[in-house]
């Protein structure tokens, strides 16, 4: 394990990265069902999907996909009822507020790249108390495309002023991997987060860390 000196930024996936949003994501799914006469699922089925947003969760809460008949309603409803309970028990992950002080410390300025919508990533990092420390915020809708795609991460390059070979993407995602590493940066997992269910191992990225300070130890 050696350091990497060429690191100048350190950007973040949202949910299940940098924040535990299950919690509240699953509150509203659970709402909606509820409101259909339906039992409320575990947070241990929820939490693995988590990451997929309303795709997702309406997967998984009524088998819905994309391209059936009356999922663009269900999903307007499941982000209405989400916007409304936003950041309940929402926090930010152990051991992220102490990482974040020290990139701070060290003069690495620290991003956000998500594909949760402007309308929510904004108010929930405000809530959390970290937008106004955040070197740029890449929203689901700032850029014509979303993950895997490159070109968030690549946005988010050049909003904090180095080329994308100078950046770290950390995820908790295999799309998060595919972007970091079409965008031509280091990538780590968070294995602290979602992961989908799935074993990261195959993912292809440079690093996977457990615990968020871990990720000093390659800077």
């Amino acid at each position: 394990m050696s350091p990497t000196p060429m690191i100048k930024a350190v950007l973040f996936d949202l949910d299940g990265t940098l924040a535990d949003t299950a919690p509240d994501l699953g509150h509203a799914l659970n709402l909606m069902r509820r409101a259909r006469g339906l039992p409320s699922l575990l947070p241990a089925a929820i939490r693995p999907v988590a990451s997929h947003g309303a795709r997702g969760l309406l997967g998984l809460g009524f088998n819905l996909a994309p391209q059936d008949e009356g999922y663009d309603t269900m999903r307007e409803e499941f982000l209405t009822v989400y916007e409304a309970n936003l950041c309940r028990e929402t926090q930010l992950f152990a051991g992220i507020a102490g990482l974040l002080a020290a990139l701070e410390a060290r003069g690495l300025p620290w991003g956000v790249v998500t594909n949760k919508q402007e309308r929510f990533t904004l108010p929930l990092l405000d809530l959390l108390r970290v937008r106004q420390r955040a070197a740029c915020i890449i929203s689901g809708d700032t850029t014509a495309k979303t993950k895997p795609h490159p070109e968030p991460l690549l946005a988010a390059s050049r909003a904090v002023g180095f080329p994308p070979q100078a950046c770290v993407y950390v995820g908790d995602d295999r799309r998060d991997m595919q972007a970091g590493l079409a965008a031509g940066m280091r990538v780590a997992v968070a294995g602290w987060g979602y992961l989908n269910g799935n074993d990261p191992e195959n993912w292809g990225a440079h690093w996977t860390i457990e615990r968020p300070e871990q990720l000093l130890q390659y800077l």
